[in-house]
């Protein structure tokens, strides 16, 4: 547990990952605690970090975005600048909503959005095959979500 956490901390947390929408006076209602010391507590999370943003949760399917893609992209080598250049490259792709380092086969693994598989594919072809370092490229595609809501379970954080 973060000694810096408390029990009102974390219904904060908990509260605002179900609804980033609530007012300071409802948040502070659902915690218990009055308004200042709720929204005192609120600012005091995102200076420290433990809150890094608010945003809408767009449903992909309904605007357009019907291809979820996981790309497990093998770099030609794995040293500093030139892992850098990929890496810089990727962050500037909006198509991949996610990246991360792996272990095992493989050194990134990708989730890319796409309308349809032709535009899947096309990208794949213009885009993912042209990134710099690339040695290999292979891809899985979602059937369909099972969860994918992104809430933290801060009990398994042991927060």
């Amino acid at each position: 547990m973060n000694p810096r956490l408390d029990k009102f901390d974390l219904a904060i947390l908990r509260e605002l990952q179900a609804d980033g929408r609530l007012s300071n006076a409802e948040l502070a209602a659902r915690v218990g605690l009055s308004a200042a010391p709720c929204w005192r507590r609120v600012r005091a999370l995102e200076e420290a970090g433990f809150i890094t943003g608010y945003r809408a949760i767009l449903d992909r399917q309904k605007i357009g975005l019907g291809v979820l893609a996981f790309v497990r992209l093998d770099a030609e080598r794995n040293s500093g600048e030139v892992t850098r250049a990929l890496e810089d490259a990727i962050r500037r792709i909006p198509e991949i909503i996610a990246c991360h380092y792996i272990s095992g086969t493989g050194t990134f693994e990708l989730q890319v959005v796409s309308r349809d598989l032709a535009s899947f594919s096309a990208f794949a072809r213009d885009v993912l095959l042209n990134l710099p370092n690339v040695k290999d490229v292979h891809t899985s595609f979602s059937l369909g979500e099972v969860k994918a809501d992104g809430a933290l379970p801060l009990d398994a954080a042991g927060a």
